[in-house]
């Protein structure tokens, strides 16, 4: 399979792994922050979409079969629930209303922990990879300087 030099570099495990370390990592931390604010007035929940980007084909077969299958996630956006908020009785906050309710986030703790510990458990998977290519790498420059 013959790769260009100006793709070369930019698809391999390691360029991949680390896009789904940052992805995962991006992902934790919009859960973290919707769990820190689940009880502040005003804030609405934030749901992470991811895509991949794949290398573009060179026209063989097997450049079309990577396009297909070595790709990279990255976070596409970051959007704002706009559903209703959710509206608790708490008459003595200052940001109740006349009838005493205030508007509080939408944010389901059990959906939220439950994608949390997803991202956790890819991110120990990207880790992996990392760390594996890595050494897969490290072996090949042995084979290389010993020859």
């Amino acid at each position: 399979m013959a790769i260009s030099k100006d793709l070369k570099g930019a698809f391999d495990a390691t360029t991949i792994a680390a896009a789904g370390l940052s992805a995962s990592r991006y992902r934790l931390d919009v859960g973290a922050a919707n769990l820190a604010n689940m009880e502040t007035p005003g804030y609405k929940r934030r749901d992470v979409f991811q895509t991949a980007v794949s290398m573009p084909a060179q026209g063989s077969f097997s450049s079309i079969l990577d396009r297909n299958t070595l790709s990279k996630p990255m976070v596409y956006a970051v959007l704002e629930d706009d559903s209703p908020a959710r509206m608790e009785y708490r008459p003595n906050h200052p940001q109740a209303d006349e009838k005493g309710y205030v508007a509080l986030p939408n944010i389901n703790i059990v959906e939220t922990m439950t994608d949390m510990m997803s991202a956790s458990r890819l991110y120990q998977a990207n880790a992996t990879a990392l760390q594996e290519a890595r050494s897969m790498a490290g072996e090949a420059r042995k084979i290389l300087t010993m020859i």
